[in-house]
C-alpha cells in the first residue's frame, strides 16, 4: 500500500487507545498527539508541513481522533489539502458534541456523541479485519471514558489503564514525541496482555511499576528513577547535535520541562564533556542552569535572564518567552535571547 497515514489523537487513553488500533490496521503511519487549544492547531501544521517534505508516497491520509477541531481549524485545514499538489485524504472520527457544527459542515468529519472515540475507530475499521482481539480491552476504554460505571468490570479495567497514560510523565512528549509515544504504546500494549485475567484490574494495577521498569532496563536493574534518568540522558546525548545552544565561546544544552534537572544536568555533562552547560526552561518561563566546574552559569544566569546562584547551579526567568509546544519553536527564542549577548 503506496499510502502513509498521518495520525493525530488526543493525549488521554481514549486518543492513545484510537492509535493503538490504527497500528493494526496501517503499514506506514506516523503518530502526533495533541491537547486542547493552541496545541491543535501547531500539529496540525506540522502535520501538513511534514507532508509536503515527504515525496516517498503516492497519497496520504489525515487521521484524526477523540479531538473536535473548531471551524477555523477545519477551515484552515480544508483549505491547506486544497492548496497541496499531495493526493491528501482527511478522516476525524470523535465523539465531543461541541463538534457538531463542523461535523455538518465536513463530510470527512464522522461525529457519535453515543461512543468513545476509541469504540468509534474500533468500529470504523473492524472490516479491516486483524483486530477482533482488541474487543475487550476497546469495551473497557469505553466504559470508562463515556463512564459506563454499570459496566463495572470493565470500568474498573478502565479505570486502571487510564492511569497508565496519566502516570507516563517519565519522558517528555515535546522534546521526544515518537519516544513518549513508542513509551504509551508499551504500556497499554503490556496492560492488553492482562486484560482477560481474573480481576484484571488489580493485576494491571500491581503490574504498572514492573511495566515501566521493564522498558527502561537495558542492562543492570535499578530504581525507576535511576532509570529513567538514565534513559533520559541517552536521549539527549542521541540528539544532543540539534539540542545544542551557544553561549559566547560556551556550549550548552537546551532542555523543555525535563524533570530531576539537577541529576539529568549533572548525568549529562559528565557523559559529554565537549559541553559547558546545561539549560533547562519550562512552562512558567523560569530557566534552570547545570554546569560541572567548566564555566559559571550564575553569570550567565545573571546577564541574559536576570537571575543568579552558585557557579555550578544557577537559574533565571524568561519574561518574553512564548510557550510552545514544538521543540525547534522554543530553541529559536532561546538562542536569539543568547545571541544578543554572545
Amino acid at each position: 500500500m503506496n499510502k502513509k497515514v498521518y495520525h493525530l489523537s488526543h493525549i488521554d487513553l481514549d486518543g492513545y487507545s484510537c492509535q493503538i488500533i490504527a497500528t493494526k490496521v496501517f503499514e506506514n503511519i506516523e503518530f502526533y498527539n495533541s491537547n486542547y487549544g493552541e496545541e491543535i492547531g501547531e500539529r496540525l501544521r506540522e502535520i501538513l508541513d511534514n507532508i509536503e517534505k515527504d515525496d516517498k508516497f503516492k497519497k496520504y491520509f489525515i487521521l484524526i481522533t477523540d479531538l473536535n477541531l473548531n471551524l477555523n481549524e477545519a477551515d484552515f485545514l480544508q483549505n491547506s489539502v486544497n492548496k497541496s499538489e499531495k493526493d491528501i485524504e482527511i478522516l476525524l472520527l470523535d465523539h465531543h458534541k461541541s463538534g457538531e457544527e463542523v461535523s455538518q459542515k465536513y463530510s470527512w468529519y464522522f461525529l457519535d456523541t453515543k461512543r468513545s472515540a476509541t469504540k468509534i475507530t474500533y468500529d470504523w475499521f473492524k472490516s479491516s479485519g486483524g483486530i477482533d482481539e482488541l474487543e475487550e480491552y476497546v469495551d473497557a476504554v469505553n466504559a470508562y471514558d463515556i463512564w459506563l460505571v454499570e459496566q463495572k468490570k470493565r470500568f474498573e479495567v478502565g479505570k486502571v489503564l487510564a492511569r497508565y497514560v496519566m502516570s507516563s510523565r517519565e519522558i517528555n512528549r515535546i522534546m521526544f514525541p515518537k519516544d513518549n509515544i513508542k513509551y504509551i504504546e508499551y504500556l497499554l500494549e503490556n496492560g492488553l496482555k492482562l486484560i482477560n485475567s481474573k480481576d484484571a484490574h488489580i493485576v494491571l494495577d500491581d503490574e504498572l511499576h514492573f511495566i515501566k521498569k521493564k522498558f527502561f532496563i537495558s542492562g543492570k536493574n535499578d530504581t525507576l528513577e535511576n532509570l529513567v534518568s538514565h534513559f533520559v540522558v541517552e536521549l539527549l546525548s542521541k540528539n544532543k547535535d540539534a539540542m545544542s545552544v551557544y553561549y559566547k565561546d560556551k556550549k550548552g544544552i537546551l532542555t523543555y520541562s525535563v524533570g530531576n534537572t539537577s541529576i539529568i544536568g549533572n548525568l549529562f555533562l559528565v557523559n559529554n564533556p565537549e559541553f559547558d552547560f546545561f539549560m533547562d526552561i519550562n512552562s512558567r518561563k523560569n530557566i534552570g542552569f547545570r554546569a560541572n566546574n567548566k564555566m559559571d552559569v550564575s553569570l550567565l544566569a545573571k546577564e541574559v535572564f536576570d537571575g543568579g546562584g552558585h557557579a555550578n547551579a544557577s537559574g533565571g526567568r524568561f519574561g518574553e518567552f512564548k510557550d510552545s509546544f514544538v521543540y525547534g519553536n522554543i530553541k529559536k527564542q532561546i538562542e536569539e535571547r543568547l545571541l544578543q549577548f554572545s
